[in-house]
């Protein structure tokens, strides 16, 4: 195969891996596209959105990730790239303004330590030889050593490793080859240390992805350990990737379980991004967050709504005196909103909520909570 031909392979199995976008809203959320396939927005820096080239560097693999479509057991065409192919294709994207950066992962060639090899070689040729100043987002693969991990992040703009599951407990049910404290845990803890406040390379940004529903994880453990990545890791962003029934193993916990609908999974991921949203944006707590009896989020309501139906005793919220923290709790209202209300209630007195800018569904629940005193 020639070099594009391979690309168009290893781009295409890259989309399993969403630790570099996705979001809550419609502009933000993956998406099919006419073919049927899932597209993937990718939030600017500066805000705004753009394309990063997101691509495999192979999708050869000696890992038996039973969730995986790529895992070694199964039949699918294999190619590699050459580090060289990959720095010379997206210095041609960038060159036609293409693209704004790279999101480079790859299968496990070998072992973890030769992959990530190959992996900083391609950043270590835009740096170097192109002289690219731009994003570069490497995958740190599981069980890579330190001195492979501390290369990356010296290279990259952004490193992600997919955590995968809450806890070894659930991760042994899908995989037999690797260790999840010394594969997982150890580099994630190690990403965190070396891109701490008043270190070196402070600026790097670390991400990493659960792939919700593989495993027999309730989303009450997706959400503790989501807590720790945030409060004691300090990682920037976590990522949801809901299990797609049919790519797996027949004998995981997300082939056997029976769905109430062929959308359930991707609503219980929709749920864990709202959750994430409500926990960096909203200010909500771990005790905030309502958890069902079976220790999972329900599927037929906002968690937000939830929250707000559980305490009748904090409403109506006041909208011309109340504090930022208190009208964030209001259905309906995000922070963008919340924004525009502190800012026009310094000129005047708000009567309607119509003014601003809030419609249809969100503005009738929003009218529930709020009142104009």
């Amino acid at each position: 195969m020639d070099t594009i031909e391979k690309l168009k392979i290893l781009s295409n199995d890259s989309q399993y891996d969403l630790a570099c976008a996705c979001g809550t809203n419609k502009d933000d959320r993956r998406r099919r596209g006419l073919g049927g396939k899932w597209l993937y927005p990718v939030t600017l820096p500066s805000g705004g959105y753009s394309i990063l080239l997101k691509t495999l560097l192979s999708n050869a693999c000696s890992n038996d990730c039973k969730y995986c479509p790529l895992r070694s057991e199964t039949n699918v065409r294999r190619c590699t790239l050459q580090p060289e192919e990959v720095a010379n294709i997206f210095t041609e994207y960038v060159r036609r303004k293409k693209v704004f950066g790279l999101f480079l992962s790859s299968g496990v060639i070998g072992n973890s330590d030769y992959t990530m090899d190959r992996i900083n070689a391609v950043a270590r040729i835009l740096r170097y030889k192109h002289n690219y100043k731009g994003y570069i987002h490497l995958k740190v693969i599981p069980g890579a050593s330190d001195a492979a991990i501390e290369d990356s992040i010296s290279l990259a703009s952004a490193v992600s490793l997919n955590i995968e599951t809450p806890g070894k407990k659930r991760f042994d049910v899908l995989s037999n080859r690797k260790d999840y404290m010394n594969d997982i845990i150890r580099p994630l803890k190690l990403m965190s240390r070396l891109t701490g406040q008043g270190m070196r390379h402070s600026r790097v940004k670390c991400t990493t992805q659960f792939i919700v529903g593989a495993s027999d994880e309730t989303d009450s453990e997706i959400i503790q350990y989501m807590f720790n990545l945030y409060n004691r890791l300090k990682f920037q962003r976590v990522y949801f990737s809901a299990y797609q029934k049919g790519l797996g193993h027949p004998d995981i916990p997300g082939e056997m379980r029976v769905l109430s609908s062929p959308d359930s999974m991707f609503m219980r991921e929709h749920r864990l991004y709202q959750v994430d949203f409500l926990v960096r944006r909203y200010g909500f707590s771990q005790d905030d967050i309502p958890i069902d009896t079976s220790g999972n989020l329900r599927l037929d309501k906002d968690p937000k709504e939830i929250w707000a139906d559980r305490h009748p005793e904090f409403y109506p919220v006041r909208i011309n005196t109340s504090d930022r923290e208190a009208l964030l709790r209001v259905p309906g209202i995000g922070p963008k909103t919340v924004g525009i209300i502190l800012k026009m209630r310094r000129e005047k007195r708000i009567t309607r909520l119509e003014d601003l800018g809030i419609k249809g569904r969100r503005l009738e629940k929003a009218k529930q909570y709020l009142i104009f005193e």
